[in-house]
């Protein structure tokens, strides 16, 4: 199997002398393409670091990582963003779509910044448009959409471009019940079709009873890390 994710003793560690937090103490762990994998744990837990320093979004204090073949810790900050534009999708709870542009066009900005020509990231974000559920609707703004349909927005937006992982934090906070396990389901489907590798921090027992691999973190360090059989 292809090692997507590699960290290896990553420790993060805020302020200084008595007043430092340490969010993520030695942390080693492997992700290997076509993983589902959720990071859970109680808040401070050292989950959301963790995936901040997976995505190159925060330097770790001492430690390596590596994704898809690429030390992110010794990386200038030109070439993390080039890492995160064509290696790296996120999807926020917040969901961060830009309100002036539409859905269609929120999802080819990726691909516009790819340097991909209009007509074929046109083509993509509509193909794309459809796969998650929202056809009809590309000509709308986020503020038109309910919230469910604004993360699904973010999702497309997230692997039209087909990342080699996607990193999802707290995706499905701000979701109702209903809403939520559409999104999951998505998730699960292009998971398991695309083999586009997750990784998910979450408070939500419904994600993590989704993935296949839970990691539990606690204080900062991983206290279990369980893979459920195919």
């Amino acid at each position: 199997m292809t090692t997507i994710v590699h960290c290896n003793a990553a420790t993060k560690t805020y302020g200084q002398d008595e007043v430092e937090v340490h969010a993520v103490q030695a942390v080693t762990v492997e992700v290997t393409k076509g993983e589902f994998v959720s990071l859970s744990g109680p808040s401070g837990s050292g989950k959301t670091t963790l995936l901040n320093l997976i995505g190159g979004l925060d330097r770790p204090t001492s430690g390596e990582i590596t994704v898809d073949g690429s030390r992110v810790d010794q990386m200038k900050k030109a070439d993390l963003a080039e890492l995160r534009l064509h290696k790296i999708g996120f999807v926020f709870q917040a969901y961060n779509l830009i309100p002036v542009l539409s859905a269609l066009e929120n999802i080819e900005f990726i691909m516009q910044l790819q340097g991909i020509s209009p007509d074929i990231r046109r083509k993509q974000a509509l193909s794309i448009l459809n796969e998650v559920g929202l056809e009809g609707l590309g000509d709308r703004r986020p503020a038109e959409l309910s919230g469910g349909q604004q993360q699904r927005v973010a999702v497309a937006r997230a692997i039209v471009s087909e990342p080699a992982i996607i990193l999802a934090d707290e995706p499905t906070a701000n979701l109702d019940s209903a809403t939520a396990e559409e999104l999951l389901n998505l998730m699960e489907s292009l998971n398991r079709n695309k083999q586009i590798t997750f990784i998910v921090a979450t408070h939500d027992q419904r994600v993590i009873d989704l993935t296949r691999r839970r990691i539990r973190m606690v204080d900062g360090r991983i206290d279990t890390d369980v893979t459920e059989a195919d």
